[in-house]
């Protein structure tokens, strides 16, 4: 299992606590507050692999959450590929998730569907380029509202329509609950496309056990499907905040 670190500032010292806790493995947002080397430094003092980052998402106070569906912003796009990228990179992460973004008002879904499946198939392509996987989440409406990619349906037609080896899903079953899907049937139905698994309960979105979830039915759905990613491992992450 995965111990995941949140967008703040200070969250360096998580790793110590992932050690402590007995996690091998650890996923990042965003990690860009830091200096590579002061990341990798970490994980190589408490002897963990991080498994996957976010793409730079904007400017996140400002309401912010991806760049792939903003019209005007390729050159914005363009350097945060770069720089998750290189994150990537220095700290041996696999794969990088890249967010979607909140639709403006003023912008036919039709259109962003466009820009989003083009810069997608570009930064496939630069990823492919380092052996790595591009990752594209659906994220339920409620927590946040105009995000573009809500439906895991949608998620696997663009994925396939860009035919390409190494863009897949993140799977969130938090999201898929607060979606309404059955989430082992949907699993299993888009299993082969799926290349990392992202847990919470729901409601609440905190520890297996705090909500409705049958986390026990679940997990024991994941061993019997034998889940592995790309990388050989199992794919899941404990979704606690630090």
């Amino acid at each position: 299992m995965f111990r995941r670190f949140s967008r703040k500032r200070r969250f360096l010292p998580g790793f110590a606590k992932a050690k402590q806790h007995r996690f091998s493995h650890v996923e990042c947002q965003f990690p860009y507050a830091a200096a590579p080397e002061a990341v990798a430094a970490e994980l190589e003092e408490y002897g963990l692999s991080l498994v996957t980052i976010n793409l730079p998402a904007g400017d996140w106070e400002k309401g912010e959450r991806g760049l792939a569906i903003l019209p005007g912003r390729h050159d914005d796009f363009r350097r945060a590929l770069e720089e998750g990228v290189r994150y990537a990179l220095a700290l041996g992460a696999p794969r990088l998730h890249c967010m979607a973004g909140v639709v403006p008002a003023d912008l036919p879904r039709e259109r962003a569907k466009e820009i989003y499946m083009r810069r997608l198939d570009g930064a496939a392509a630069a990823l492919g380029v380092h052996g790595l996987t591009l990752t594209i989440e659906p994220i339920n409406p409620f927590d946040m509202p105009g995000y573009f990619l809500t439906d895991i349906d949608e998620a696997v037609a663009i994925i396939r329509a860009l035919g390409r080896a190494n863009v897949k899903v993140q799977y969130d079953i938090y999201h898929m609950a607060r979606l309404g899907r059955d989430v082992t049937a949907t699993f299993a139905a888009y299993e082969p496309l799926i290349d990392h698994v992202q847990f919470a309960d729901a409601p609440g979105r905190h520890e297996p056990g705090t909500g409705a979830l049958p986390y026990r039915e679940i997990f024991a759905f994941l061993q019997e499907h034998a889940f592995r990613a790309a990388d050989g491992t199992a794919g899941l992450y404990a979704c606690d905040r630090v």
